[in-house]
């Protein structure tokens, strides 16, 4: 049976995985946007999406706990600091994943995850919210 057992092993180890989803979320918290393949960004969103939640309340117990993932002092100030303040009121959804087709080289499925609130471009292809 598959109780309990959410998430992407992504042909890593425990370790390699979470060194991967830490470097990979710094990325994102600096860039505001990285193109990875699209299993990769389905888990990074996974792995990201609480620990921006978390940064809602800055609270010394908070930051530690989202350093805890990140490793990264530079990204964890980023996030208390301007990306708290922009996602504010936002219940979640804090990221967006596009399809970008497949890579050239071994034909895997690319993907673009980004930061919602820090992108004011739709992308082609979404609904823009009216219905006809």
């Amino acid at each position: 049976m598959r109780h309990q057992k959410k998430g992407f092993k992504l042909n890593r180890t425990a370790a390699h995985r979470k060194a991967t989803m830490a470097a990979m979320s710094n990325a994102l918290i600096r860039h505001k946007r990285i193109t990875t393949t699209w299993t990769k960004a389905r888990a990074l969103r996974m792995f990201v999406e609480p620990i921006i939640n978390r940064a809602k309340e800055d609270t010394t117990h908070n930051r530690r706990q989202v350093f805890r993932y990140l490793q990264d002092k530079e990204s964890v100030t980023e996030l208390f600091g301007d990306i708290a303040g922009h996602i504010g009121e936002r219940p979640g959804g804090y990221t967006r994943i596009i399809k970008l087709g497949q890579r050239a080289g071994d034909s895997a499925e690319m993907a673009m995850i980004e930061l919602v609130d820090y992108n004011d471009v739709r992308p082609e292809g979404s609904s823009t919210g009216k219905k006809r």
